[in-house]
């Protein structure tokens, strides 16, 4: 998982809602996995360009790795704050980072998905994205 403590500038605000939660009243995997999704949606559009934008070009960014560590349960009722950032961008692979952070700024949750873009009729990556992705990749990375 990423070790840098250093700014997280994508953010997602998310409560644990009655449907999100197991019969304890605790954060079920599954919203973890929906969440970050949103975050990736999120930031995307917040760097200009809309998800749906990209999709409707034939293209996709795939999961093509999940990795999900819990540092402590999530509870029926709780805020948390999703904090995200891509680092680390190798060749077809594209690292976004997440942090699921409490009020009282607890570390609940980290996570790394791993994304690749992919043409979605062919259904090979690609290796260069289209201009402009790149430019929403770019400020994503900077975190502007």
């Amino acid at each position: 998982m990423e070790k840098d403590v250093t700014e997280w500038p994508w953010r997602c605000c998310k409560q644990v809602l009655p449907q999100h939660a197991d019969h304890a009243g605790v954060l079920g995997h599954g919203a973890y996995v929906a969440w970050l999704e949103e975050a990736r949606v999120e930031a995307l559009a917040a760097a200009g360009l809309a998800y749906a934008e990209l999709s409707a070009t034939g293209l996709e960014l795939m999961v093509v790795e999940l990795q999900l560590r819990y540092r402590r349960p999530l509870r029926h009722g709780e805020s948390v704050e999703l904090r995200s950032r891509i680092s680390g961008a190798k060749g077809l692979r594209l690292p976004f980072h997440t942090r699921f952070i409490t009020p009282a700024g607890e570390l609940a949750a980290e996570a790394l998905v791993t994304l690749a873009l992919v043409d979605r009729e062919r259904g090979k990556p690609l290796r260069r994205p289209p201009e402009r992705l790149a430019r929403a990749l770019e400020i994503l990375a900077k975190g502007c």
